[in-house]
């Protein structure tokens, strides 16, 4: 799945984030288990990070329960 330099533009207008490391991060998602609670809460807690953001216990709970759940959007546009 290929995406636009506008996706990206759009993401890090939104979140300071640069595509470096969007990608960075993908990639590295894409070699764990997003189905082990603990590698979401990781991958949470550094997308929180890199966003200077701080994720609520709340708020990392309810991310899991809809990985885990299949709840998330397959759309990326629907997600930015």
């Amino acid at each position: 799945m290929g995406f636009s330099d506008n996706f990206f533009k759009k993401i890090e207008g939104k979140t300071n984030v640069s595509k470096d490391s969007i990608l960075e991060l993908a990639n590295k998602i894409q070699k764990e288990d997003l189905k082990d609670v603990e590698t979401l809460r990781e991958v949470i807690k550094q997308v929180g990070m890199m966003a200077g953001k701080e994720v609520s216990k709340e708020k990392e709970n309810k991310i899991i329960e809809a990985v885990m759940n299949d709840k998330i959007p397959k759309d990326m546009d629907k997600l930015i």
